[in-house]
């Protein structure tokens, strides 16, 4: 069984399409990969504060995680849109079974050390067993990233770094769902996909400002997997028909990183 863990933002989730659930239903009932889904929700999150007119503060670019604000995350997160999720993916055919990581302790985490930020906290074990039963059960995990420390306090986890968590102790595939083809470059005055990339020519990347804002904890997150057993990272286009099947049939989409490979540009 191979396994592929496929993280979805909530910047693109009111814009994935029908195919996008059907894909992944698709490629679960073909029997030979087992998709996991971890999804983020952050617009959705700033918008219910504000209906809900909850102050929140940022410190470089990081929303500030208070215990008002958890408790409105994890409403957001683990309620209405992990259950849209579900809902999405039982109408294209797939199995989904929505859980945070609080839910018998899926996500085990300890709180960052930039105590700026609040309660944000770092995973540092996934309780697989649970996956395993409900995989078993011939359903698709659909994660939110609020986790739970060994006190039994609840932390906010950036949803890439969860996914990648939860990619590492299956030694999955990992797929970041975005709402642009890959990772974009000007090569010869025009603009280009990176068809696959390495650590070293990301970091110069960062450095330059090519890759910058949300994409960085993306492919940062994505070569530390690829350092914990995680076989391939990739970041595909949500919104292209047919993306993560395109993918898995060897065609060349979206950015392949590796910690150490030849790059090259579709």
């Amino acid at each position: 069984m191979e396994y592929v863990v496929i993280k979805c933002g909530g910047s693109i989730f009111s814009q994935l399409p029908p195919a996008f659930y059907r894909n992944i239903a698709e490629l679960h009932n073909k029997g030979d990969v087992q998709p996991v889904l971890v999804h983020g929700g952050g617009p959705l999150i700033s918008q219910t504060l504000s209906r809900l007119q909850v102050e929140t503060q940022f410190v470089d670019g990081l929303r500030v995680t208070t215990e008002e604000v958890l408790e409105v995350a994890e409403m957001v997160l683990s309620g209405s849109m992990n259950k849209q999720l579900v809902q999405n993916l039982q109408h294209q055919g797939g199995k989904g079974f929505g859980l945070s990581g609080v839910d018998g302790g899926l996500l085990r985490a300890i709180q960052s050390d930039n105590a700026a930020i609040g309660l944000v906290g770092t995973v540092k074990n996934v309780q697989v067993s649970i996956l395993h039963h409900l995989i078993d059960q011939g359903f698709i995990p659909v994660i939110s990233p609020i986790a739970i420390d060994e006190n039994g306090k609840k932390l906010n986890i950036n949803a890439d770094v969860a996914a990648a968590a939860v990619a590492q102790e299956l030694q999955a595939r990992l797929c970041y769902i975005s709402d642009i083809p890959g990772i974009l470059v000007e090569k010869n005055g025009e603009t280009k996909v990176l068809h696959e990339t390495t650590s070293s020519q990301i970091e110069q990347l960062i450095a330059d400002g090519t890759i910058n804002g949300g994409m960085i904890p993306k492919v940062r997150s994505a070569l530390q997997a690829l350092k914990n057993r995680v076989p391939e990272t990739v970041i595909l286009n949500g919104l292209e028909p047919d993306s993560l099947l395109s993918f898995y049939e060897g065609a060349a989409v979206g950015t392949k990183i590796s910690l150490t490979s030849e790059v090259g540009y579709v």
